[in-house]
């Protein structure tokens, strides 16, 4: 693992390939970290046009900095600003994004907000931006010591009960390939919610893999077999 300064605090990351090739972002979901990906970077970082994957744990994960209580810490935006500060760090000028759940709502953001930074989007069982009817309750506070900051967790919570309007009225401004890939019937996220978001970006295309929530690990050869060739569509012939 190694480390970077971004947007004003200190990001863990694992990375993957040929530091020439090509990159690609991949955003873990909540209360996982960088190495949720392992598995698919090292198949997209030694394919037939390799890649260089980065897995950064996401601020409050991981070996990332844990903020605590400070107001606005974990807000959605604040992840987003941290990627972009990132790529630039690690001198990525423009990179393909691959979210999945909560990286998945950073990974939309980055692309509304700074469109240069984004070539292509995958978005693994991601909602809809939507409040939550009825509102998703606080979570007890563990006996133990979870791998991520619980503050995080409660503040996400609360973005998710209520999101931001703008994050939804603003979907339409992602103008670059993008693609939905859904967990299937057996996920905890309402398909719909997954489906209204693809239908809510312009030109994006909806596939259902199944294998539930974390579709990339229970079916990491489907789940390559859509989202390899539609990054491959990015990168130049050798």
């Amino acid at each position: 693992m190694d480390t970077v300064k971004a947007n004003g605090i200190t990001l863990a990351y694992r990375a993957w390939g040929p530091e020439d090739a090509p990159p690609v972002l991949m955003l873990h979901c909540r209360g996982a970290d960088g190495a949720d990906w392992a598995r698919i970077a090292q198949r997209l970082a030694t394919g037939t046009r390799p890649r260089r994957v980065y897995a950064p744990d996401l601020r409050g994960h991981g070996r990332s900095d844990r903020l605590g209580e400070v107001p606005g810490a974990y807000a959605y935006e604040a992840m987003r600003d941290d990627m972009l500060g990132f790529l630039a760090a690690v001198g990525a000028e423009r990179a393909d994004v691959v979210g999945h759940s909560l990286g998945g709502a950073v990974a939309y953001l980055l692309a509304q907000d700074a469109p240069d930074a984004v070539r292509r989007l995958v978005l693994e069982d991601v909602p809809a931006p939507l409040p939550l009817d009825p509102p998703r309750p606080p979570a007890p506070a563990p006996d133990f010591d979870p791998p991520f900051d619980w503050a995080m967790l409660r503040a996400t919570d609360a973005q998710r009960n209520a999101p931001d309007p703008l994050w939804w009225d603003h979907m339409g401004r992602i103008a670059i390939p993008t693609l939905v890939v859904a967990g299937g019937p057996t996920s905890l996220i309402p398909q719909g919610e997954v489906a209204a978001l693809a239908s809510r970006i312009p030109g994006a295309r909806l596939v259902t893999v199944g294998g539930g929530h974390l579709v990339h690990e229970a079916r990491p050869e489907e789940f390559l077999a859509v989202v390899e060739p539609f990054l491959e569509a990015s990168v130049s012939p050798s």
